[in-house]
């Protein structure tokens, strides 16, 4: 049987044998799921290896190896526009940066040390502004699950700012469970137990939020500024950067993250199920 999702100039066919693991092996527990400049597909996965590559045809291509226990809990992963590889290392309370290759650059956060209203208590998600924004570079971490805050880093991993604290008002949160930044600098923050997304200025001043949500888990922003919300409905929202709702379609139970290649095919996490969901776009 063919599964579509998706309306007007969003429409998918579901793929359900794109991935191809060597035999046997099985995917444990994916989180989340992340693609490259080369359209290779980064699985973050809860048993080990923690990571698994994938190119463009669904063919493994690489496995991480976790060394000394690092990465310890995969929660969501982001490729920067470096293509480096960032792995929010949550019951860890880290952000770690890896090469394409899996070679550890950078960490954020005191490993195995949680931090109240500060870097890091389980945090969830991160990101880099994108070139051209007036953030260039900068990271930007929500954190998460024991903190109601989002984390400003430098390029270089140094803390610059954090805004957010626990409750349902404006610039509070209830579980900010992911995070992007588009090209004109706005920050967008999933607000899982709020049942919205928050939208910020660069400097964190709160513009508006979206609503429309049961339990928003993640967000992600193509190059085209196009802006992809699973939630636990469960569904997949694709909106413009201002809010206007383009498209929607029943997803898996447990779209835990999304991700776009440059074809503009949709990648997603199902942990529940321990499988890894691509629609292709038609």
């Amino acid at each position: 049987m063919t599964i579509m999702i998706g309306t007007g100039d969003y429409r998918y066919e579901y793929r359900p044998d794109w991935a191809k693991l060597p035999g046997g092996m099985e995917f444990q527990a994916p989180s989340a799921v992340a693609v490259d400049s080369h359209d290779n597909l980064y699985v973050f996965q809860r048993g080990d290896p923690p990571v698994l590559v994938f190119d463009h045809d669904g063919n493994m291509i690489a496995q991480w190896t976790r060394k000394d226990g690092v990465p310890a809990d995969a929660h969501l992963v982001y490729v920067g526009p470096d293509d480096g590889i960032y792995l929010a290392d949550r019951d860890a309370h880290q952000i770690l940066k890896y090469t394409a290759e899996g070679e550890l650059v950078m960490s954020l956060g005191n490993r195995h040390r949680a931090e109240l209203q500060a870097p890091f208590n389980h945090p969830a998600d991160m990101c880099v502004a994108p070139p051209g924004s007036p953030l260039t570079g900068e990271i930007f971490v929500a954190d998460g699950y024991g903190n109601s805050s989002v984390h400003h880093f430098s390029a270089s991993g140094n803390h610059i700012d954090s805004f957010g604290s626990p409750g349902s008002s404006a610039r509070e949160f209830r579980v900010p469970h992911s995070v992007r930044v588009s090209v004109e600098g706005r920050i967008y923050v999933a607000d899982r137990e709020n049942n919205r997304v928050q939208i910020f200025s660069p400097h964190g001043e709160f513009i508006e939020e979206w609503t429309d949500f049961k339990k928003p888990m993640g967000i992600h922003i193509d190059t085209a500024g196009i802006v992809y919300v699973t939630d636990q409905v469960p569904r997949l929202s694709i909106l413009t950067l201002d809010g206007q709702l383009l498209a929607r379609g029943r997803t898996f139970e447990q779209a835990h993250n999304v991700y776009t290649d440059s074809a503009g095919n949709i990648y997603g996490a199902d942990v529940a199920h321990h499988r890894i969901q691509v629609f292709r776009k038609i």
